[in-house]
């Protein structure tokens, strides 16, 4: 979802080896015998606080200090949530309203000052209800409170007496409540079928209250969370090193996976406690090729590989025989994503001329752009849902995903703009790394052969989100990886209530989608639910508020002396099942 600078060749070898001159000093040697993970983000964190948590860069840390009440089970296919700090599943009234959660004995929040003697103190069932009033605070615009918006009893309307001054903290809500310590217990508005799937979200995960009066607005940059690990030191736009959290309340690698688990390995550490690194190590790594080179030095541990990189790398779905004498692995992985160019639908032109839209969907060379930016890792996207989620269609048609120049000028024409007379130059706004700049220029490429003008604005993936949080794009490229596994993750959007700062950064309002989007929410997966969910997806093919791109996959090499790695883009906070095998890695460092 991102888009960049563009250097020369010569400023690329540049950068990538001042880059290695700087991370690279340790020895091949020392570094085998250190217990870290080192990984990288190809983004610059904005920060470390659940509420903000929208991004895939954001959550890659966040959920190694932070644990919601579920996760997902690391090896079963297809994905099971289970208990994390929960300490089973929910009970559910008959009707559905009515959540009742046991929270485990004895978790406790790491050390910090913000306590008293700097000692962590247990979670309680009411540090949830804090968090999730933080998350529905207005005054913080987290564009996460979609995850409970309309849906829990008093909630909505705590925060519109929130908004007015008119409530506190210490309120209670009728949909909230926590009889004791270890009892949680959620009451609904309506069904709400995808609630456990969000109560698995970093945006659900508990914070204590201390940690927030404590450090303020710089919370954000001073984690405090239950989980395996918490911050050792951040170095922005630079690095984020996570340490061992020695007051976690432990966990045990799973005893059982699917079919060819064992065999690959997956299943050695069975029952053993977890984490297996004493550290983690993330690297803030924008470009491409210095982030291909730190990997082959063997300074990262995994990288999906980049598009320069893949021609050499991978036959046939198969790694080159350099790769494989080094002891790299591949992972392949179908991504639950959706790449798009999306239209601010408050703009006066864009958001207002659908013809002009479509003009320009007609115009853009998907399997091209396939090719060039992807070396054709994924399917034409049609709609916003991927494939392997419910309300996918292979046969779904999208007449507006024709590449067709003269049909293009057609409807420019029907526009009131024939030949692109008469069109204020637009903004494409992108983020600041090569193969994202470049992306933005093929886009301006192809809109220029229909005399659409566009000029590119990158900037930090920071300043990207915070120019669609506060509505000043008007044209864009992003991508949207699922949350959970279900199609209301993608068709919230373009759900009207959800518009920025929420998740739907296009502003779309249709009514008819919304209540066709209220209807499926109340329905369990189902035939009928399936119906919904393709009556939605032709509503958005002719009104076109974005245009859908790419369904990603994943190739993802590994060094050999890391283990337990099984990928899914769902799936948070890997870092604790992972292990570095020390004295593989002294052997295979050698080869490199």
């Amino acid at each position: 979802m991102n888009l960049n600078r563009t250097f020369s060749r010569l400023a690329i070898v540049f950068v990538a080896l001042s880059f290695l001159g700087i991370t690279l000093g340790c020895t091949k040697k020392n570094s085998a015998k250190e217990n870290v993970l080192n990984n990288a983000i190809t983004a610059n964190l904005k920060g470390m606080d659940p509420i903000y948590a929208n991004d895939a860069y954001s959550n890659q840390v966040i959920s190694n200090i932070y644990e919601p009440l579920f996760e997902y089970h690391y090896l079963k296919r297809p994905l099971e949530l289970q208990p994390l700090v929960a300490s089973a599943m929910p009970t559910a009234s008959k009707d559905g309203l009515t959540h009742t959660i046991k929270i485990k004995k004895g978790i406790k929040f790491q050390d910090d000052e913000a306590f008293p003697e700097g000692k962590g103190r247990d979670l309680t069932a009411k540090d949830f209800i804090y968090s999730w009033k933080r998350l529905a605070d207005p005054a913080n615009q987290s564009d996460g409170f979609w995850i409970f918006d309309g849906k829990i009893k008093g909630l909505n309307e705590w925060r519109e007496k929130m908004g007015k001054g008119e409530a506190s903290y210490e309120d209670e809500i009728e949909g909230l409540q926590a009889p004791d310590d270890e009892t949680l217990v959620i009451k609904l508005t309506k069904p709400y079928f995808q609630l456990y799937y969000v109560l698995a979200m970093n945006y659900s995960a508990p914070v204590p209250k201390e940690a927030v009066d404590k450090y303020g607005k710089e919370f954000i940059n001073h984690p405090v969370g239950t989980g395996p690990f918490k911050l050792d030191s951040w170095t922005r736009n630079s690095k984020v090193v996570l340490v061992k959290n020695p007051t976690w309340h432990g966990g045990k690698y799973p005893s059982e996976g699917e079919e060819g688990d064992d065999a690959r390995g997956l299943l050695k550490d069975a029952g053993k406690d977890l984490p297996f690194v004493d550290k983690v190590v993330y690297s803030e790594i924008i470009e491409d090729q210095p982030r291909w080179l730190n990997f082959m030095k063997g300074k990262l541990d995994i990288v999906i590989i980049p598009k320069d990189n893949f021609d050499t790398s991978v036959s046939g779905d198969k790694l080159s025989k350099d790769l494989t004498d080094k002891g790299l692995k591949l992972e392949i992985n179908e991504e639950p994503d959706v790449t798009y160019m999306a239209f601010n639908m408050l703009d006066p032109i864009l958001g207002k001329n659908l013809e002009l839209r479509r003009a320009i969907s007609l115009a853009t060379d998907t399997n091209t752009l396939l090719e060039r930016f992807y070396n054709g890792r994924g399917v034409n996207a049609l709609s916003p849902i991927p494939p392997g989620i419910d309300g996918y269609d292979k046969d779904f048609k999208n007449p507006y995903k024709e590449f067709n120049i003269e049909k293009a000028k057609e409807h420019l024409k029907k526009a009131g703009y024939p030949d692109g007379k008469g069109l204020p130059e637009f903004e494409y706004s992108t983020t600041n790394s090569t193969t994202a700049r470049q992306m933005a220029e093929y886009t301006q490429q192809n809109l220029a052969a229909l005399g659409i003008k566009i000029r590119i604005a990158a900037t930090s993936w920071p300043q990207f989100t915070d120019k669609l949080r506060e509505k000043k794009a008007q044209m864009w490229g992003i991508a949207w990886s699922a949350d959970y596994p279900d199609a209301e993750n993608f068709l919230q959007l373009l759900y009207g209530k959800n518009v920025s700062p929420g998740p739907n950064s296009a502003n779309y309002v249709n009514k008819k989608f919304d209540e066709l989007y209220e209807k499926a929410l109340k329905l369990p997966p189902s035939p009928e639910r399936t119906v919904i969910y393709k009556q939605m997806k032709e509503i958005f093919v002719q009104d076109l508020p974005w245009i859908p791109n790419i369904h990603r996959k994943a190739y993802v090499l590994y060094h050999g002396w890391i283990e337990n790695y099984k990928r899914h883009a769902i799936i948070n906070g890997e870092a604790k099942y992972i292990r570095v095998n020390l004295n593989q890695k002294a052997k295979l460092a050698e080869k490199l």
